[in-house]
């Protein structure tokens, strides 16, 4: 879903790819996040997607695009867990929800988002995008993530409730997962020099979970998540490097 989301901003400047290829170019690059420092991830798809004709440079702001919008999809989705580790309830979690979502649609808007990209460009020294990404292309780039956290919030709320104490409310528990795995997600993220995020998402998530779950119980899920999206990671970053083998995208370039 992520990759959709890349794919859909990377047309919009200029160098549409096919699902196929854009698998390759940003499944295979994913792999870079587990060496310390988030920047790795963005140098691999630049390399293979110019063998597909996307300039460097394009790639590169694409994929530091796609890094700040995953931060900003994620903490949006993700503050109104915080109540959950003062357990605060349903409503509070609810209402910052609300709140968070209002906060998260001002800074998409169109000519605030450009702004703000513009403004992260100058400051690492890249010249200005070749025009500022339409308003359909921000849209769908934040629907594709927001789903991927919500779907992987959902996949650990169905490990969570079957370790839920007795009487526990398991709906509520889902909204916690949902928000909180975006939220330590996030935090991971802007752990540059781990990689991945390791031990900093898994903190925080057995904080957030202790409340509903036994510790042993809300660090295993954690555990287990974590082992869980790298085997995805792996499996999807493989038939990657399959297809771009297939295609020379990957291996030595000829001559």
């Amino acid at each position: 879903m992520a990759m959709l989301g890349w794919r859909r901003v990377l047309a919009d400047l200029g160098s549409p790819l096919t699902r196929a290829n854009a698998a390759s170019v940003f499944m295979v690059g994913q792999l870079g996040k587990y060496v310390p420092g988030s920047i790795w991830a963005v140098l691999v798809q630049t390399e293979i997607a110019r063998r597909l004709g996307v300039p460097r440079q394009r790639t590169a702001v694409v994929g530091l695009i796609t890094i700040a919008m995953a931060l900003l999809t994620g903490v949006g989705l993700g503050v109104p867990a915080v109540p959950a580790l003062a357990d605060l309830g349903e409503r509070t979690t609810l209402s910052l929800l609300g709140v968070s979502a209002v906060g998260l649609l001002v800074v998409l808007y169109p000519p605030v988002l450009n702004r703000l990209i513009d403004t992260g460009l100058r400051i690492i020294r890249r010249g200005p995008l070749a025009h500022p990404l339409s308003g359909a292309a921000i849209i769908q780039m934040a629907f594709w993530l927001v789903l991927s956290w919500v779907m992987t919030g959902i996949a650990m709320w169905l490990l969570a409730r079957e370790l839920v104490e007795p009487g526990g409310d398991t709906a509520y528990l889902g909204l916690v997962c949902v928000t909180g795995f975006a939220l330590a997600s996030s935090l991971g993220m802007l752990s540059i020099i781990i990689p991945a995020g390791a031990g900093v998402r898994e903190a925080f998530l057995v904080v957030l979970l202790v409340g509903m779950l036994t510790a042993p119980a809300a660090a295993a899920v954690a555990i287990l998540v974590r082992f869980l999206t790298v085997v995805v990671d792996v499996v999807w970053a493989l038939s990657g490097w399959l297809w771009g083998r297939a295609h020379r995208l990957t291996g030595p370039v000829e001559g």
